[in-house]
């Protein structure tokens, strides 16, 4: 029996009412989303600062993708012993200190300690902000995740807009950090702040790492194949766009905000579109859409096609994290919190494995091919979408 010291339905206030409570959440995920905006806005900045071939910056973005994994056992047992809430307030402090030091750091080797450590505060904030975020969604009684991870994609498209603002004015990335994302962070803290008591689980026999089995290895291999393409295009589209498409820079910037806000529109449709269709039909059609996005941007490198190209991606790749998760909180074979969890390590780890991965393809081969691979990925949607299928 798991021993806890609060109740497995987080109390809330009773003053709260659910505008309040998803607002909360919604504002955490958009912090979430915009610091890691701000930072993939000014990429090829650092890249040009520090002198970076494209392994290079794929080994810095291993560092990253090195830092979150590393923390999502760690931020999962934080959120245990002192509640999600709690710690996702704090993680909030960490991304916002870490991206600042980053446009602080003289030297590639003081930079990719410090990329370690943001991608441990990041990573850290998607498990517990999620995890709060479903104590709100049982308390609402209704379906929420998708539009919080609607509002991630927003604040993400905020973040990456700022930095054409940023780009077409020449400021340095410390000043467009501290400009845009001081500000915004502080406003949409206090949005999140609300009162809110996690339950607590200090049962130390809970496997450290969880990972799926059985029919949740499908719906983690969706999951991986979504959060790769959406990782590669966070921290590849701005590079992808100057050294491929031959794009001026501030283009460059404008790439990824346009597919952040795509997937915002496509997630706050989310919901409406499951119940019309269904899960696994809308994670096929999802799946080609993808494909034929990334093919787009590989047969036919033109900045504009790209661009088309970017937002096929952003309505293929909306749908399928939440749905992923919903699948998985739903299996009549694992607990919703392990099957949740194993869902995220492939979830999260995609998405922050895939840009190193990336980079690693495009030094051996090319950044063509490397999107060409994303569109391979994107049809493995689309054939394992009968896993989204509840037994």
């Amino acid at each position: 029996m798991t021993a806890t010291d609060a109740p497995s339905h987080a109390p809330a206030p009773a003053h709260l009412t659910h505008r309040a409570g998803w607002l909360a959440i919604a504002a955490m995920f958009a912090i979430n989303g915009s610091i890691f905006g701000l930072w993939a806005s000014r990429i090829p900045a650092f890249k040009a600062t520090h002198d970076l071939n494209h392994a290079e910056l794929g080994g810095l973005l291993l560092l990253l993708a090195g830092g979150a994994i590393c923390a999502f056992p760690l931020a999962g047992r934080l959120a245990d012993h002192f509640g999600a809430a709690r710690v996702t307030k704090a993680f909030v402090f960490a991304n916002l200190i870490l991206v600042l030091a980053l446009a602080l750091t003289p030297n590639v080797w003081l930079f990719g300690a410090v990329l370690f450590l943001f991608g441990a505060a990041h990573g850290g904030m998607d498990v517990t902000m999620n995890a709060w975020g479903a104590e709100v969604e049982r308390w609402a009684k209704r379906p929420q995740m998708s539009s919080y991870h609607a509002m991630w994609s927003l604040g993400a498209g905020i973040g990456a807009a700022s930095g054409f603002a940023a780009i077409s004015l020449n400021a340095p990335p410390l000043t467009h950090y501290a400009i845009v994302g001081i500000p915004l962070t502080a406003l949409l803290f206090w949005l999140g702040n609300i009162e809110w008591t996690s339950p607590v689980n200090r049962d130390s026999k809970a496997p450290i790492f969880s990972i799926p089995k059985g029919q949740l290895v499908l719906v983690g291999l969706l999951a991986l194949g979504a959060s790769m393409g959406e990782g590669a295009m966070a921290d590849w589209s701005a590079v992808y766009l100057v050294d491929i498409g031959g794009a001026p820079e501030n283009w460059a910037a404008m790439g990824y905000a346009i597919f952040s806000v795509t997937m915002v529109i496509m997630r706050l449709l989310g919901d409406w579109i499951t119940h019309h269709t269904s899960p696994h039909l809308a994670a096929r059609v999802s799946g080609l859409v993808a494909a034929t996005g990334a093919a787009l941007t590989v047969l036919f490198p033109v900045p504009q096609v790209m661009l088309v190209g970017f937002v096929m991606m952003g309505v293929g790749y909306a749908l399928i994290f939440p749905l992923a998760f919903s699948r998985a909180a739903n299996d009549p074979h694992e607990s919703p919190g392990k099957a949740l969890a194993g869902t995220a390590t492939f979830g999260y780890g995609g998405m922050l494995l895939g840009p190193p991965v990336i980079g690693f393809i495009a030094n051996a081969t090319s950044l063509r091919v490397s999107f060409g691979v994303l569109a391979v990925l994107a049809l493995m949607i689309a054939v394992l979408s009968g896993a989204l299928k509840r037994e």
